[in-house]
């Protein structure tokens, strides 16, 4: 069997399945590079509290805790993961291929520097071109980047997106190969009925109410404001239509705009005092939770303006659980996940009207919504844990 090895900072919940899979087709180990610090609960900066996974991360596969030297240790800037022994320790395990995940880290772009040309150097990432800005400081960033991409043998794309900045940026098409972005779609649409309609109930939203999902870190880049703007704007302008005073908004996470957003929800009540309360906030739900948030919504809404939303795993897991889907088009997976009037639309990012005539479209009829909520679950079967170790592993087979 070939021997594969992987690098990336720290076990994460959309990686170690695939890890896990691969496990079976090949001599697998991962170097986790943050070290034994990347494996404990940690404050998570976007949601603003700490964060610490209610699933087993660790269990499945070969792994080894690299020493991480850094003064400052994190994935959130590319001097946190520094390993003085991650050469010797590659070498050691002597693998046929090593697969970097990013590389903007000090180690990782070491390894595809010491390795190009001795073994091959695979890559990871799901970069875009959404956020791409022109002059001198994009030529400069070209001229780097392409120098960057020199030292990968073959990238893994995720999407429509990232394969055209991987070409952007000196790829050639021989050596870009598709596995797409996924998350554990059988999880996700595992029938939670019940507890979803309890989670309904507890927020006082009927059966037969609407309700608009917004599930993330509520930051700026993702926007949550504009849905919220939106949701207000269509209460004022249509409060006496039935179908708006049925529909819901609610929010998960946490976040730095958490309090401006429940301001603006409460004065949104005051204006409305004889109604009852139709935006709805919770904190942040870890994975065991959160299929069960899916399956209660009946339209699932990613506003992001950028810059950096370069998927969208949310709309995954939405998609699995069988939702139709909002998204922006500066939202990384809309290109490929959202078809228009089939499961979702896509609107203009920091586009208020627009995103209103979409929600207006959308909750127009609830046959409609139930109808594009199947084709999500239906589309998003093909892009999933076992499509990329697949792949993996087929690309594993011909290397000599």
């Amino acid at each position: 069997m070939k021997k594969l090895a992987i690098i990336v900072t720290h076990p994460i919940q959309y990686y170690v399945p695939i890890f896990r899979r691969l496990s079976k087709n090949c001599i697998l180990k991962v170097f986790y590079t943050w070290g034994p610090a990347g494996i404990k609960a940690k404050h998570d900066p976007g949601f603003g509290k700490i964060i610490e996974w209610d699933m087993p991360l660790l269990e499945g596969h070969n792994y080894e805790l690299l020493e991480n030297i850094a003064e400052e240790p994190g994935s959130h800037h590319g001097k946190g993961i520094i390993n003085p022994d991650i050469i010797p320790r590659l070498n050691e395990f002597a693998p046929d291929t090593i697969l970097v995940y990013g590389y903007s880290y000090h180690s990782h772009f070491k390894v595809m520097r010491h390795f190009k040309g001795k073994i091959p150097i695979w890559f990871r990432g799901d970069s875009t071109l959404l956020d791409e800005n022109s002059g001198l400081k994009a030529l400069l960033k070209q001229v780097y980047l392409k120098w960057v991409y020199s030292y990968v043998d073959k990238a893994f794309y995720v999407g429509t997106q990232n394969h055209a900045y991987f070409k952007q940026y000196g790829l050639k098409e021989h050596q870009l190969i598709f596995a797409p972005h996924a998350i554990d779609n059988e999880r996700f649409s595992e029938d939670r009925t019940q507890e979803s309609f309890a989670l309904r109930e507890r927020l006082g939203i009927a059966n037969n109410d609407t309700l608009i999902l917004f599930a993330g870190k509520l930051e700026p880049k993702k926007n949550p404001r504009l849905l919220l703007e939106a949701f207000i704007s269509l209460n004022k302008e249509r409060k006496t239509d039935e179908m708006i005073q049925n529909l819901h908004l609610l929010f998960i996470g946490n976040g730095v705009l958490e309090k401006d957003l429940k301001l603006h929800a409460d004065q949104f009540n005051q204006h409305f005092p004889s109604r009852q309360r139709n935006i709805h906030f919770i904190d942040f739900q870890n994975q065991t939770q959160m299929p069960v948030a899916y399956q209660a919504c009946d339209i699932f809404c990613l506003p992001s303006q950028g810059p950096g939303e370069t998927w969208g795993l949310a709309v995954n897991e939405a998609m699995a659980a069988g939702k139709a889907i909002i998204v922006s088009d500066k939202v990384g997976c809309a290109k490929d996940l959202v078809k228009a009037n089939s499961n979702g639309y896509i609107f203009k990012s920091g586009d208020k009207k627009d995103l209103v005539e979409k929600i207006l479209l959308m909750i127009a009829s609830k046959e409609k919504m139930i109808t594009m909520g199947q084709n999500s679950s239906k589309l998003i079967q093909d892009w999933s844990f076992k499509k990329i170790a697949d792949t993996l592993s087929e690309q594993l087979s011909l290397i000599p």
